[in-house]
């Protein structure tokens, strides 16, 4: 009882930066989140910049696929194709093109369209080598890189990937961090309920990070503040009690 009141005594001394440093992305009392309902239009991944595409075209005769990829680029040649900073890729014949916040079928079509000048009706076949996401669980202070296998991965599947919510983790508080570093947009999502479920169903983007926000563990913060405090108390009155003797 007596060290409970002592905690209870000695807390309001150290700041919450000091007593939980671990916590990270606050966004203060008075931060506005955008309107989540959005994140549930968001179906399907949309091409972005900065992203590694994989592209296969094939010449269908009516009876047989023949692979033109590599006439262009040379037998077993591998290579990717970057979406730059203004959202335009660089393909073989036809120079550079505007892939930027296409999902994957839309930009399929757009190159099959682009490719029939060239080919007798061409059949692409476009894959995002590069996607990936920050994925913070709730532990305070462990974050993983996760791969986007799928191309539709879901906010719960990739907190699945990487383990799930921790158990200092607050699932009612996860958030979701996107755009330009510089001027992000922020979401935060509740999974506690059953309602707050149907929106972890949106299709995270490259680049997204999702931070779950960890419980603070103030009692062994506390403690580990004041231990060099508390020996060294300790040691003086331990020296001047024996001076009295």
């Amino acid at each position: 009882m007596r060290k409970l009141l002592f905690l209870l005594f000695i807390i309001p001394f150290f700041s919450c930066r000091t007593l939980n440093p671990s916590v990270m992305f606050e966004s203060g009392n008075q931060y506005t989140f955008p309107d989540d309902s959005v994140l549930n239009q968001t179906k399907e991944y949309l091409i972005a910049n900065e992203d590694h595409l994989d592209m296969k075209i094939f010449t269908n005769d009516g009876f047989r696929l023949v692979d033109v990829t590599q006439s262009m680029l040379g037998i077993n040649q591998l290579t990717y194709y970057v979406v730059e900073p203004d959202g335009l890729v660089k393909l073989p014949l036809i120079g550079r093109v505007s892939l930027r916040g296409l999902n994957i079928h839309d930009a399929e079509k757009f190159l099959e369209e682009k490719y029939a000048t060239y080919f007798v009706t061409p059949y692409v076949m476009l894959r995002v080598t590069s996607r990936q996401v920050l994925v913070f669980p709730g532990d305070g202070g462990t974050g993983v890189v996760i791969s986007l296998q799928n191309e539709n991965t879901t906010l719960l599947e990739a907190l699945t990937v990487a383990g799930g919510v921790k158990a200092r983790g607050k699932a009612y508080k996860i958030k979701l961090i996107r755009g330009d570093p510089r001027n992000p947009k922020v979401y935060l999502v509740d999974l506690s309920t059953i309602e707050g479920m149907k929106k972890s169903n949106m299709t995270v983007q490259s680049k997204d990070i999702i931070y779950v926000e960890p419980s603070p563990e103030y009692s062994s913060k506390v403690l580990s503040q004041i231990t060099p405090y508390v020996s060294i108390l300790t040691t003086v009155l331990l020296v001047v009690n024996l001076l009295k003797k």
